[in-house]
């Protein structure tokens, strides 16, 4: 394995979760600040790394595999951490939507991967803007703290319940694309 450029953004980012938490809880000043700056700069190489990858030739097996996954371990603990900084209810059940569908259209996509049929589950536009609205959520709520008198958490809160919704809704896109293949009836093969 070659270590390249997108390769390394991308360890990178798998590398700067736990720095994420460690930020989060401790009692530094600002310290939740700096988290949301390495969050922010870890959701701009998920962009970069696939970006300079395919421009430069140099997607890898390898890459391909760690970069949906460090996309989700960040997402999944940053979500963790703030549903116990916070734990309510309502941020409960959308922390359980985002993380259950990530999960849901990650086995989705290995099955059908399996079934040589990936391509009938690739990435959509809704998932992008699903993507955006959650990670801007997310450093908005890492962030906490209003600036010049902008409540950031709570605006951050509702872009959340608008990520889920989006999330909702590209689940369901991508189960509706991969339903004729689930409903078929024919045995598989080993």
């Amino acid at each position: 394995m070659i270590l390249t450029l997108p390769l390394l953004l991308t360890m990178m980012r798998v590398a700067a979760i736990p720095v994420v938490l460690a930020l989060f809880y401790v009692d530094w000043p600002y310290a939740r600040q700096m988290a949301t700056v390495l969050y922010t700069l870890a959701g701009i190489t998920d962009w970069l790394d696939g970006w300079l990858a395919r421009r430069w030739n140099q997607e890898s097996k390898f890459g391909a595999f760690l970069d949906p996954v460090a996309d989700k371990l960040l997402v999944a603990v940053c979500l963790v951490m703030l549903l116990r900084d916070d734990p309510g209810g309502m941020l409960a059940v959308v922390v359980a939507v985002i993380i259950g569908r990530e999960i849901t259209i990650s086995a989705l996509r290995e099955w059908m991967a399996e079934l040589g049929q990936r391509t009938s589950v690739a990435v959509s536009r809704i998932g992008k803007w699903k993507t955006g609205f959650q990670m801007t959520a997310i450093g908005m709520m890492i962030w906490r703290i209003p600036v010049l008198g902008i409540p950031i958490y709570e605006i951050g809160y509702v872009l959340l319940l608008v990520a889920a919704a989006l999330t909702l809704w590209s689940m369901f896109v991508y189960l509706r694309a991969a339903w004729p293949i689930m409903a078929d009836r024919r045995e598989l093969s080993d």
